[in-house]
């Protein structure tokens, strides 16, 4: 039992102690630009492999409605409309042309996770190329992540929709929603994409609970988006800079918290071997 309460100290100093020199602002950085290139490219590619498998008229009734019950500041509802109508349509060449880009995410997480962990990418060959390659299966699962939230994301809102209780309950709901959804796309990451690969179990405990983290702070940024701010003020006025600054910033601290679970994952993992190895 002490050894067990020693736990979350030994964690914490050995997370602080992993970090400690390394640039974690810059790796988080780093990533938010790869992904800023990705998201658009692999939401279309998802859209557009869904559709193939439910059918483009289902795939658009059921995303148009949850399209629309994105925040109208700043022109979100609309912008989410616009996506999942160009996903469905995208062409054979369309489709091969946004593979590039799509993948990219992949090499901008391979690259943070090695120099966060190493210090370097100079020792990995090929690392772009290796990313990119570990990141298409959670492309090729896109679809069945998409589907199960589009299934149960409309219902949630129509409880977010009766005030009272129910409002509560829909927050709740939607959050274990994207919780369960965003786990096995982030257990994959820290088993498969980083460089230092966890065992299974700490990895599905660490990916989870960092799951868990991003879900919340998601539902952070859907409350930001819907509050009557002036995103254009510190820009002269110009609402769409201060937007799409906005967007950035939160992707930062997205991926800002996905970097410090995958060090997390990464030192429960050596307690857990630490602790085997004493064991009789």
């Amino acid at each position: 039992m002490g050894q067990l309460r020693a736990v979350p100290g030994r964690l914490i100093r050995g997370v602080v102690g992993a970090l400690r020199g390394r640039d974690l602002a810059l790796h988080a950085a780093a990533t938010t630009f790869y992904g800023g290139i990705a998201v658009v490219p692999a939401s279309l590619l998802t859209l557009r492999l869904t559709a193939a498998i439910v059918g483009a008229d289902r795939l658009a009734g059921t995303a148009g409605r949850v399209a629309a019950a994105f925040p109208a500041e700043l022109g979100a509802n609309l912008a989410a409309a616009k996506l999942v109508a160009a996903g469905l349509h995208l062409t054979a060449a369309q489709v091969v042309a946004a593979l590039l880009p799509a993948t990219l995410y992949g090499e901008g997480l391979r690259r943070s996770l090695v120099s966060l962990v190493t210090g370097s990418t100079g020792r990995e060959r090929a690392i772009g190329w290796r990313g990119r390659l570990l990141v298409l299966p959670l492309l090729a699962a896109g679809p069945g992540l998409l589907l199960a939230l589009l299934l149960v994301l409309p219902w949630a809102a129509g409880l977010l929709g009766r005030g009272g209780l129910s409002r509560v309950g829909a927050v709740v709901v939607s959050f274990l929603i994207v919780w369960i959804v965003l786990s096995p796309v982030v257990i994959w990451v820290y088993r498969v994409v980083g460089p230092a690969r966890p065992r299974w179990p700490v990895a599905i405990a660490g990916g989870s609970f960092a799951a868990a983290n991003l879900s919340g702070f998601l539902h952070g940024f859907v409350l930001f988006w819907s509050l009557p701010l002036n995103l254009g003020l510190p820009f002269g006025g110009f609402a769409v800079v201060g937007a799409v600054v906005a967007v950035a910033l939160w992707l930062y601290v997205l991926h800002a918290v996905l970097l410090v679970g995958y060090v997390w994952t990464l030192q429960l993992d050596r307690i857990v071997a630490a602790g085997g190895r004493r064991m009789p």
